[in-house]
């Protein structure tokens, strides 16, 4: 019997209150599927989603079962970008599974469609679906369109800076501002919010082909009804939860898949995360052995030269993992009832490249360009890079483990011994920068910003501001216990653990100590203080003597759910779940 009908015996008040909502008698009797969604007014990539939502309804019905929606709204790390509102970001995340796993058990119910588009929303749902276990599959919101000139959000941080620095005039920022964000759907980069619909593809949980489609795009709709349709037919299937489907393969299919993309270093709080609640252990480690070696492919900003609604134009996912194959798990089961493998060759099959190529032809028809499949999606033998793109470095600075997307780091950079200048706070470290108080050869900290410091926000302006500026963004780095946007390009290392809050080694450094920065060699350590190199040795000892000095910090939330996250958040290269 489903769970559903077990409950209605259970508690003869449901039949009523589902009557008063507006449920059909009839319908008290069908698979219910609960349709969870970040719809809402908080930003573009939510805003759409009812009517996908309805879409996804269509679809439950006409399998025969009954859609209920629930909704938990997420917000924009966008919109609170250089505020104090980007702390809760993260700490969003924790909330938005919560209150999956609350809608779902209060109220059980016999499968599940997830709707989201964004940065946490979209990890949140991946972490409620998994903890909720209910037979499920994974709408992703899409992407929004490119503006004139093919202007991407991502560039705002640049002409921001610029404007700062009186490069351009207001008139010319104003400009940016207003045709940035043209249509609903996620940025237009492999932001994170990008990266993570990618994600749910790569892992098995959204339909074949629907990750990053445009969210103007007609097909995305035909997505959402089949979604629902074949949420009902899992439903009443036996061993097709999400559990019986997701392995540790799966994971690291889609770590190997965002290594070719280019993915944000987000990515590294959100897989783990998402691991955790399945009972598998995936690390920083996982991510930095799997990325050795492997190609990458997509030529899509950040990193690359295209909006990303090119990434379906030139087949998606699906085209990603055609040039990767050999280094896949096909045989891993997937939310369609069938292997990847099998996936991939129906979709070969079906004509669904075909399809793309024609969206790819209206593209360049809107911008009077000229560009192919090949040109968004590199061939194999044709990789943009053969490292991957991202490295987990370690060292006396950051013994577990800190993060560098290399792919968007100049090449000087791989290299490099800095002096530091460490500063406790992100809006001191960005008037340093822009007022020129940093110079050539500096290693700028951010300390004081990880999940128990400050709710671990991005440290977006910073970044951008040093990597938009022609001297600094080859000659100085940042390092920080935060995280930094999926749009953030340029010398920056994130996720530095353990954090300052905790006492870890960046909350020792003082002006002046070198840093060895080696990329290659996956290696960041002190290696010098007050401008003059020491022994291994003798930096352990003054690091010791340093931590006997040191006072933690009053902590920086005294109630609410800052409160909660800074006593429970993991570390950062552990994906900064909560822990009880």
């Amino acid at each position: 019997m489903l769970k559903s009908q077990e409950m209605r015996k259970l508690a003869p008040e449901m039949d009523p209150l589902r009557i008063g909502t507006g449920w059909k008698k009839e319908d008290l009797e069908k698979p219910q599927i609960m349709v969870e969604s970040t719809y809402g007014d908080s930003h573009p990539g939510s805003g759409h989603l009812n009517l996908l939502v309805e879409e996804v309804r269509k679809g439950v019905a006409e399998a025969g079962g009954f859609g209920a929606r629930y909704f938990c709204t997420d917000i924009c790390d966008g919109e609170s970008q250089g505020t104090d509102g980007i702390n809760y970001s993260l700490a969003s995340r924790e909330m938005i599974a919560n209150m999956i796993e609350i809608h779902a058990n209060a109220t059980p119910f016999d499968g599940g469609v997830y709707l989201s588009s964004c940065d946490k929303g979209m990890p949140g749902n991946l972490i409620g679906l998994a903890r909720v276990d209910i037979p499920a599959v994974v709408v992703p919101g899409g992407t929004m369109n490119a503006g004139p000139e093919m202007l991407t959000l991502e560039q705002l941080g640049m002409y921001s800076a610029k404007f700062e620095r009186g490069e351009i005039d207001e008139e010319k920022l104003d400009w940016a501002k207003c045709n940035a964000c043209p249509s609903c759907g996620a940025c237009s980069f492999i932001g994170t919010a990008s990266t993570m619909q990618i994600m749910a593809e790569a892992l098995g949980l959204a339909l074949p082909g629907s990750a990053l489609m445009p969210a103007t795009s007609p097909d995305l709709l035909a997505y959402a009804q089949e979604a629902g349709s074949q949420a009902v037919k899992l439903a009443q299937m036996e061993h097709m939860r999400p559990s019986d489907l997701v392995t540790k393969e799966s994971f690291e299919n889609a770590i190997l898949v965002h290594a070719a993309i280019s993915g944000s270093t987000n990515c590294l709080l959100h897989i783990p995360a998402i691991a955790h609640e399945f009972g598998i252990e995936i690390t920083g480690d996982t991510f930095d052995r799997l990325h050795r070696n492997v190609r990458y492919l997509l030529d899509v900003r950040p990193a690359g030269r295209w909006p990303a609604e090119c990434f379906y134009y030139a087949g998606g996912v699906p085209a990603i993992m055609e040039e990767i194959k050999d280094h896949l798990y096909l045989d891993v089961m997937t939310v369609t009832g069938k292997t990847l493998g099998e996936n991939l060759a129906e979709l070969r099959e079906n004509g669904f490249y075909e399809k793309c190529s024609g969206w790819l032809a209206k593209f360049n028809e809107r911008y009077g360009t000229s560009i192919t499949k090949e040109d968004i999606i590199r061939p194999y033998d044709k990789a943009i890079g053969t490292d991957g793109s991202i490295a987990v470095l370690r060292g006396n600075l950051a013994p577990e483990g800190a993060v560098i997307k290399h792919t968007a780091c100049p090449k000087e950079m791989f290299h490099a011994v800095l002096r530091a200048r460490p500063f406790d706070s992100e809006e001191e470290c960005l008037d340093a920068v822009l007022k020129h108080k940093v110079q050539k050869g500096d290693a700028v900290f951010i300390r004081y910003e990880g999940p128990k410091g400050s709710g671990m926000p991005e440290m977006f302006y910073t970044s951008e501001a040093i990597s938009s500026d022609k001297e600094l963004g080859k000659s100085i780095a940042l390092i920080t216990d935060g995280r930094f946007s999926g749009a953030s390009t340029g010398p920056v290392i994130g996720h530095c653990s353990p954090e300052a809050v905790d006492g870890g080694p960046i909350a020792l450094v003082e002006e002046g100590d070198l840093i060895e920065i080696d990329v290659k060699e996956r290696k960041l350590n002190i290696i010098g203080i007050a401008g003059e190199r020491k022994s291994m040795e003798e930096i352990d000892a003054i690091l010791k003597e340093r931590r006997r000095n040191w006072k933690p910090r009053e902590p920086k939330y005294k109630k609410g759910v800052l409160r909660l996250f800074s006593l429970h958040a993991a570390s950062p290269m552990k994906g900064a779940y909560l822990e009880y």
